[in-house]
């Protein structure tokens, strides 16, 4: 690494930068491998670094704002072998929008992986491989499992505003994923790891080969990562709907076949079934009345559903350098990776509803109808034919450019041009829904033909309808029927982007205090994307969520300049004082321009202790989606604020009023899905698919962030660093949909008029259908306080020594639904998705002696505030409101802590071993009624917490 003159009065400082590494490491064997001499298989130092938030090169900026780093010796350590479940580690982390803990998620990121910086959503972390944007989604999310951990050299996370380094997308912070660039030898590298209930195995194999000489460099690799799914069923916590402690509760439409008297409005019966029933389902007798407040008739879909989802990944990667002299080099990289994903739902709830806008009904001259002469609805779960999808991505990624250095004057500056071109193309197919049009066919007039009953129309029968007794329950369709019935659509995205990107660094004047440096660079960025859903889903002849196409795009122009400004140095109070300042214009094609600027801070009081501080300006520009994304349908749980028992008109009687003047009857009770009343303030889901849409109008969303900072290193006691930064984060104008219990809630609790329009109801009081289209809405406000401190223990006789602790406390998370809206404060809140803890931690102990180490770490989550399953049960805080939901109650929900250990040996032969446990103890995290099923994961259980003990054992070898 080139240092200059003005940057060798920053020893300490760049120490007490190390130090922050350690802390993000979470091991000592850190610092260890950096004091190893490397073998012939090692990763070589790169020549020249740029530090991730500052374009301009050198080491003394490093400290100027909370950079964390994980090396490769670091990531072997967790055990992990997925580069979000690592990242997620962090305590600075939160949990993406989209998890691998998907049940029923529409999203079109369902699949990936993403990493999620402050709580502030995935779209709202900006991924860089090499200090370069990676691939996005048309929803904005970088899908982080196309990215081996076998080819990452460390990752560095920047918990900090960037825009006006990087441009869009860098307010919650900025993850760089640096690749290996420099490697003599090959190594090769397995592991396999299980659960404690002998599901979700994990198998991970990787190949490395490089060469190296004093001009050139070449690095091929070879990456396979296979996952295992878990199921719901296998565990107490997840297999059924509400969790153990509610066995009785969250059941859905039942598998065998209900009708609706026609001739008796109201009534329902189901077909007699149990152990050793005979029932005809066209005759009536064979009924008994239906009661949705029973589970007899219903059914558990957790029994046949993914808690998470298995995956596949294989990886090719080359990088590779070569000097055309002294100063000048040329370089690239390709990678080129396949992922297959696959999870299940439950069989579809099909009913007579179902049908979009013409009710699917049992024809008056079906054979199987038991109201024979009568058009006849019906409800049945189709539990033998489970909705099963598999995604698949592949993502395509090249690089190459030229880099180099001149002098100009005393001073060096260095230059560097890439073009970049990603793309990824993703499919997605479902099975297990219902062609309408067959359906309904199949459920039309029968006739008899040689005794049996055939479908009346003769141009049907030929083109193959079979008659449907879809009353009879599981076993009674033959596979031919299913056949005929049943849809598998696939639907399609890709997305492109080309990025020409050149910057230009260097040394500008010499001041007393040091050089004045600057840097600058100009970047043109084209995103397209498309999204072409099955056709007969987008047009509404199926049962699957309908959506339109999306085409569209837009181009970036783009340009910034960065000065590092040394103000005092080698003074009284003052051994070094600079500022940093950038700022970015960015000019869009959809929405014009927006600038951006950043101004930081660092000062040595002594050399001891570093002070530092930033202000930054951020947006994020709508994504390809957020702009001209089509129509699309979804199924939401949402809490009626109308429901007279749970909502906020059983304890508000302004309300109640309001509620009462819009129409609704006398006791309106939310009815969910199966068909019953709610039966908690966690509310239900509702039978009829809400739409949402795009807005080609929407604008950025603006964001202010300010950290402050120290970093203390002690020369009187060698080895521990501390740093302690605060940090807040406030965004405008965020791009939302505004979900079903937010548009309730402005119109009947905030009395906004302006919501009511987005919903209808029928007679009955029931929503029957619902605009969540986006809107730049309200605005998300986040503080907070991050503390490392690290200790490397003197070495003694019986090894090495480091206790490392990280920590964040979340003292502020402020969200404004729309303008004038009173804030909902929900930090320590479960918020559907992500928990929002008041604290997290992370302390580790690391041991090392000769060819063996040892490492325990304590991962901490602090207690959560969850709605109350009712008013009498699970709600310790029965007077408190709810910020979540608004309604009176709270139910606290305690801390976890999960402990994970692991054992090294490095072996004489030049391979090394390490066997571990995470989860040793194998905790359990408590129930949480407010985890969404769509998008976050399977309740009531927390996707950020552990499930199960898991072990696994790694080796590696070099050559």
């Amino acid at each position: 690494m080139h240092v200059s003159s003005g940057q060798k009065r920053h020893v300490a400082g760049r120490r007490a930068a190390l130090a922050v590494a350690l802390g993000g490491c979470l091991l000592g064997s850190v610092a260890r491998a950096q004091q190893t001499a490397p073998s012939s298989a090692e990763t070589l130092s790169p020549v020249n670094v740029t530090v991730t938030g500052s374009r301009i090169r050198g080491t003394d900026v490093e400290t100027a704002q909370p950079v964390v780093v994980m090396d490769r010796q670091a990531i072997k350590a967790t055990g992990l072998t997925r580069l979000d479940d690592i990242i997620a580690r962090m305590p600075s982390a939160g949990t993406p929008e989209v998890t691998p803990q998907d049940t029923l998620s529409s999203s079109r990121d369902a699949g990936g992986r993403y990493a999620n910086l402050r709580n502030l959503g995935a779209v709202r972390t900006l991924v860089l491989v090499n200090g370069r944007r990676w691939t996005t989604s048309l929803g904005g999310l970088t899908d982080l499992s196309t990215l081996p951990v076998a080819i990452v050299e460390r990752i560095e996370v920047l918990k900090d505003g960037a825009s006006s380094i990087y441009g869009s997308d860098a307010i919650g912070g900025v993850v760089n994923i640096i690749t290996t660039d420099r490697f003599e030898g090959a190594s090769a590298d397995v592991l396999y790891g299980v659960n404690g209930r002998g599901d979700g195995a994990q198998k991970n194999g990787s190949f490395t080969w490089g060469k190296s000489t004093q001009d050139a460099s070449l690095i091929l690799g070879a990456n396979y990562e296979d996952g295992d799914d878990l199921s719901d069923a296998k565990r107490a916590l997840t297999r059924l709907p509400s969790g153990p402690r509610h066995p009785d509760s969250g059941f859905g439409m039942g598998p065998y076949g209900g009708v609706y008297d026609p001739r008796q409005p109201g009534r329902a019966y189901v077909l007699n079934h149990g152990p050793g029933v005979t029932a005809d389902s066209a005759d009536l007798a064979d009924y008994h009345p239906y009661d949705p407040n029973s589970t007899a008739d219903k059914y558990a879909t957790t029994r046949d559903m993914t808690f998470r989802a298995g995956s596949k990944l294989r990886n090719l990667f080359a990088t590779g350098r070569y000097n055309l002299t002294d100063d000048i080099a040329l370089r690239g990289m390709a990678s080129y990776g396949v992922r297959d994903t696959s999870w299940q739902a439950a069989g579809y709830p099909l009913q007579s509803g179902a049908g979009r806008g013409t009710p699917l009904l049992i024809d008056a001259d079906n054979a199987y109808n038991p109201f024979p002469g009568d058009d006849t609805a019906f409800f049945r779960r189709t539990t033998e034919f489970p909705r099963v999808t598999w995604a698949k991505s592949k993502t395509f990624h090249i690089d190459g450019g030229a880099e180099g250095n001149f002098n100009w004057g005393d001073h060096v500056w260095n230059w560097d041009v890439t073009y970049a071109y990603s793309e990824a193309r993703g499919s997605t197919t479902t099975s297990g829904n219902i062609d309408l049009d067959h359906a309904r066919k199949a459920l039309g007039p029968t006739t008899p033909i040689d005794g049996q009953p055939t479908c009346a129309d003769a141009a049907d029968r030929a083109a193959g309808c079979l008659p449907w007794n879809i009353l009879a329950g599981p076993g009674a369709t033959p596979a031919s029927v299913w056949r005929y019935v049943s849809s598998t659509g696939t639907s399609r995205q890709t997305t492109r982007s080309n990025d020409i990107i050149a910057n230009l660094t260097g040394g500008v004047v010499d001041m007393p205090a040091g050089v004045l440096r600057v840097a600058g660079g100009v970047e043109h960025r084209d995103e397209r994307g498309r999204y072409a859903p099955y056709a007969a889903d987008a047009a509404g002849l199926t049962t699957q969520l309908a959506s339109a196409p999306t085409d569209g795009g837009y181009v970036a122009n783009e340009a910034y300049v960065e000065l590092d400004i040394p103000l005092l140095a080698d003074l009284p109070l003052a051994r070094e004082l600079a500022v940093n300042v950038s700022t970015r214009y960015s000019h869009y094609s959809a929405f014009g321009g927006r600038s951006a600027r950043k101004y930081s801070f660092r000062w040595k009081p002594f050399d001891d202790l570093l002070l530092r501080g930033t202000y930054a300006e951020g947006f994020r520009a709508p994504t390809v989606a957020d702009l001209y994304a089509g129509t699309s349908e979804s199924f939401e749980s949402f809490l009626d604020p109308c429901d007279t028992a749970y909502g906020a008109a059983a304890g508000h009687a302004d309300v109640a009023a309001r509620c009462a003047a819009a129409g609704l009857p006398p006791g309106y009770r939310q009815v969910a899905q199966s068909g019953a009343q709610i039966a908690s303030a966690t509310g239900g889901q509702n039978p009829v698919a809400f739409s949402s849409g795009a807005n080609p109008a929407l604008k950025p969303e603006s964001s202010i962030t300010r950290t402050a900072g120290l970093v203390y290193s002690p020369s009187r006691l060698d080895g521990l660093d501390v740093t302690l930064d605060y940090y807040k984060v406030a965004i405008r104008d965020v791009i939302t949909p505004i979900l079903a219990g937010d548009i309730l809630d402005f119109c009947y609790v905030a009395n906004d008029p302006t919501y009511c329009g987005r919903f209808t109801r029928n007679a009955a009081g029931a929503i029957t259908s619902l605009d969540e289209s986006l809107a730049n809405l309200g605005s998300l406000r986040t503080e907070g306080y991050d503390l490392g401190v690290h200790y490397r223990f003197p070495v003694t006789r019986w090894g090495e020594f480091a206790l490392l602790s990280d920590s964040t406390y979340l003292q502020d998370y402020a969200q404004t639904s729309a303008t004038g809206a009173t804030p909902r404060q929900l930090a320590g809140y479960m918020n559907g998705v992500q928990g929002l803890y008041r604290v997290r931690s992370n302390l580790s102990l690391d041991w090392a002696r000769e060819r063996f180490g040892a490492t325990w770490t304590v991962r901490y989550f602090s207690g959560l505030n969850d709605a109350c399953w009712s008013p009498g049960v699970e709600c310790n805080r029965p007077t408190e409101t709810n910020a979540l939901t608004g309604v009176t109650g709270i139910s606290r929900k305690g801390g976890v802590a999960f402990h994970d250990a692991q054992l090294r040996w490095q072996a004489p032969w030049n391979g090394s071993f390490r066997v571990g446990i995470n989860n040793v103890f194998a905790r359990k995290g408590p129930l949480f009624y407010n985890v969404s099923s769509s998008g976050g994961g399977s309740p009531p259980y927390n996707p950020a917490y552990d499930i199960d003990r898991y072990f696994y054992v790694g080796y590696q070898q070099k050559f």
